[in-house]
């Protein structure tokens, strides 16, 4: 099973101006894919509650995804990304890849959007878009991979099985 948490980064939602939509419906996707949520939590487009928030996460050991929602795109105060890289020792940039090669099938605005995945420890970070559509579309693109890419971070002895291409 898959533990994660989600990160809504908003100002708006945040200050209680506009409820949070993104974080509940990565949620809902993560229980319907039998993923535990450990943690939830909002914050604003702030550079460093951001780096807090991943890194009290990650320190606990006990999260294997952190997926946050929100400040990917071109706005001033959109700095999740470089929140992330604050936080991550490794970048996993075929997972960002995936999900914009996959988004610029729905809208060329997919271009615009900077977010990030990288791992930290042994926790996987994902930066998804604000948009609760967009979030679930671009978690939906890389869910399948996701449970291999954990056995790989908790060094499993099953993992190298997942190292097999399909034949088709």
């Amino acid at each position: 099973m898959i533990r994660a948490a989600i990160l809504t980064i908003s100002d708006r939602s945040f200050r209680g101006e506009r409820p949070d939509a993104s974080g509940p419906a990565l949620a809902e996707y993560c229980v319907s894919q039998s993923w535990k949520i450990i943690s939830s939590r909002i914050v604003p487009d702030e550079k460093e509650l951001i780096i807090s928030a991943l890194q009290e996460w990650v320190s606990c050991n006990s999260i294997d995804i952190i997926l946050t929602t929100g400040g990917t795109g071109f706005a001033p105060r959109d700095i999740t990304p470089e929140a992330t890289l604050e936080v991550v020792e490794k970048l996993a940039p075929g997972l960002a890849e995936a999900m914009r090669l996959s988004s610029l099938q729905k809208t060329p605005h997919a271009m615009l959007t900077r977010g990030i995945c990288g791992i930290a420890g042994r926790t996987l970070i994902i930066n998804l878009p604000g948009s609760p559509r967009a979030a679930v579309e671009n978690l939906q693109v890389i869910t399948n991979v996701l449970p291999h890419a954990i056995e790989l971070l908790k060094e499993s002895p099953s993992s190298e099985a997942g190292h097999q291409f399909d034949k088709h």
